[in-house]
């Protein structure tokens, strides 16, 4: 394994928030709040109004929206491909914080929208799920077409970031040159990842099935020759839900085959041959961290933990950008005196992650 007792997982220091938002649940939940999109929507207004959107054609008649920013400068360094987490999308928060930070430093931002994200339900037939890994290798392999000459970079969050790392797995097999990826509290294992949500903190079941079910009915709406989900409102629970979709809507036999066949951990990682980081907690309450010891061990992964973060929250102040950004946004901008200058504190130590 790639980190043993003999071999310690390496914790970054230079995070430290205040006091007050080292609880985990505070750090996951502040970044959704609407009170921080206010507060961070007049920096955000300029990438957002200065966007086109694109449908990309990402082969077998799928089709997914995505909207370019341009670099501040004339000629972009490079093109940086950004994804959302489930049932977020390329408006959420963090994506635009991000590509803001991205444009500023000189690369174009692609922001993507996963299938049924964005309210985009209306531009395939079928169903979204995690498993379909085709359709955004599809996507980044149209935007390197489009861009043909320009380094690209990869990164996403949570579910995002799972996808984005399983495209770079791929990245050999399927032609694309990718320079750089960075994953920012990525899904590992989705057995695991279901467990957490439904033994945590409740909020974080309720706040998914609320979300889900309402994209469930906007497809509804967009396809009502093809679904009808009156019958789903009777399910409660995320596990029930989804083994219940995965036998009416996919291919796969069981529910534990449809998880299994998008976690990163064993063997999934071990193909990899672009440079990637990966950047999660400690404390993640929906993405257990113990579970980064069973990646597949390969020179081109760095794992970068913190003790604090929560979930994609990394904040150390609610209206301005999170440290996760800024070290993502220095890490596809392939500049170390970028990293530098966005970390603080006194350096790494060594600490062991223990099973629970």
């Amino acid at each position: 394994m790639p980190f043993s007792e003999h071999s310690p997982i390496s914790v970054d220091e230079t995070f430290r928030p205040p006091r007050w938002l080292r609880n985990r649940h505070v750090q996951s939940i502040v970044p959704s709040l609407h009170a921080r999109s206010r507060w961070m929507a007049p920096r955000l207004a300029p990438l957002v109004a200065g966007s086109r959107t694109l449908v990309l054609d990402c082969g077998e008649g799928v089709r997914l929206q995505a909207y370019h920013s341009p670099a501040r400068q004339k000629d972009p360094a490079r093109i940086a491909v950004l994804l959302h987490g489930w049932e977020g999308s390329a408006d959420s928060n963090y994506v635009l914080s991000l590509a803001a930070q991205l444009t500023a430093r000189g690369s174009d931002v692609i922001r993507l929208n996963l299938r049924d994200h964005g309210g985009t339900h209306h531009l395939n037939r079928e169903l979204f799920h995690s498993c379909r890994l085709p359709e955004v290798i599809g996507a980044v392999r149209c935007i390197q077409a489009l861009f043909p000459d320009v380094p690209l970079g990869l990164a996403g969050f949570s579910l995002g970031g799972n996808f984005m790392l399983r495209v770079a797995a791929q990245a050999e097999t399927a032609q694309l040159e990718i320079e750089k990826v960075v994953a920012i509290s990525p899904v590992l294992d989705p057995v695991a990842t279901l467990e957490a949500l439904e033994r945590g903190f409740r909020p974080y079941h309720s706040y998914f099935i609320r979300k889900w079910t309402r994209s469930l009915r906007l497809k509804q709406q967009a396809w009502p020759q093809d679904y009808d989900f009156a019958l789903l409102d009777r399910l409660r629970g995320l596990r029930a839900l989804t083994a219940e979709l995965v036998r009416r809507f996919t291919s796969f036999a069981s529910l534990e085959e449809y998880l299994n066949g998008y976690a990163i951990v064993g063997a999934r990682l071990a193909p990899l041959r672009v440079p990637s980081t990966i950047i999660t907690s400690l404390d993640d309450p929906i993405i257990p961290a113990r579970d980064i010891e069973r990646l597949a061990p390969t020179p081109h992964l760095r794992v970068v933990m913190t003790r604090w973060g929560g979930h994609c929250g990394f904040l150390d102040h609610p209206a301005r950008s999170t440290w996760a950004e800024r070290r993502a946004a220095a890490e596809l901008a392939n500049a170390p005196e970028a990293a530098a200058s966005a970390e603080r504190g006194h350096g790494a130590s060594a600490l062991r992650v223990t099973r629970d």
